[in-house]
């Protein structure tokens, strides 16, 4: 298997669940996820938001706040047959979506928000995601949204059992959700692990009060023992921070053991800064790579 590192837009278009998972695992850390919101204005209106985080150095693409019976990219006429797929053709990187595992009986933190069917993690919306041909799914909470950590665990399993082994599952928490809890502890890694997650998802240290590189790394040894990747996250609004700080936060990952560095939506509304998500990429790959994935064409 190629390294996502090397492969170009035809090569990871064309690649499996368990084939991403091993060309991410190649890349020894050097893969980066930009999260944008489609719904949103992009910060263009020519171009989608997705094709400018695809254009400053991301690998792959996540799409937050979409309704999967009702997707909308700004940028792209609202007419077409299969929207996600023409937004994933035109940016050439492989399209994931976050879906939301809500808790009704959590404890809730705040006043959380009501989410529509096609933003949670549901075996209806599941059945849609299937059905589009996504890449990858992201379970975990935007703020206001009252996820568990509970109620992840059984969406890890219902995922599974939905889809299969060809769409890689990423899983965990990036900050409360709205939920009086732990973000993340040893006992949840191993859960997230046991329920069949690809991916364990955590919160990147110095984003979360209290998530140090040392408490990072020890999850990330959790997760690799059991050959299962992580992806450490940006999902405070620090992804719109000077550059300096995104390259601290980049290299702290690194070094805890990140397989995945994920760049979060709200540096302007709706994308992380771009220059941030160059900057993370220089950071935890030079700017060979960077430059590479940058300049490539998507027709290769």
């Amino acid at each position: 298997m190629k390294r996502l590192l090397s492969s170009v837009s035809s090569e990871l278009l064309a690649m499996t669940g368990p084939e991403l998972k091993q060309a991410i695992k190649a890349s020894e850390g050097r893969t980066v996820v930009a999260e944008i919101i489609g719904a949103v204005p992009s910060l263009y209106p020519e171009v989608t938001n997705g094709e400018i985080a695809a254009a400053f150095g991301a690998d792959m693409i996540l799409l937050n706040g979409c309704d999967v019976f009702n997707p909308e990219i700004q940028g792209l006429p609202a007419e077409n047959d299969n929207l996600l797929a023409e937004f994933r053709r035109i940016t050439g990187r492989p399209l994931g979506i976050n879906l939301e595992p809500v808790d009704p009986e959590a404890d809730f933190s705040e006043t959380v928000q009501s989410l529509p069917l096609g933003r949670t993690a549901s075996a209806e919306t599941l059945e849609k995601v299937k059905e589009l041909g996504l890449d990858f799914i992201c379970l975990t909470g935007n703020p206001q949204t009252g996820v568990s950590n509970t109620e992840i665990v059984k969406a890890i399993r219902r995922a599974r059992d939905i889809l299969g082994e060809d769409t890689l599952i990423i899983a965990g928490k990036m900050h409360g959700a709205g939920v009086n809890e732990e973000v993340v502890t040893e006992q949840l890694v191993q859960e997230f692990v046991k329920a069949g997650t690809d991916v364990v998802l955590l919160p990147s240290p110095g984003t979360v009060p209290g998530v140090t590189q040392e408490k990072a790394a020890l999850w990330a040894g959790i997760a690799r023992k059991h050959g299962v990747l992580t992806m450490f996250t940006i999902g405070t609004s620090q992804e719109g921070a000077d550059e300096s700080t995104i390259r601290q936060i980049a290299l702290q990952n690194k070094m805890a053991g990140a397989d995945i560095h994920h760049i979060g939506d709200a540096g302007f509304h709706g994308i992380a800064v771009p220059e941030n998500i160059m900057a993370y990429s220089i950071a935890i790959r030079g700017r060979r790579h960077t430059f590479i994935r940058m300049a490539r064409s998507i027709r290769r």
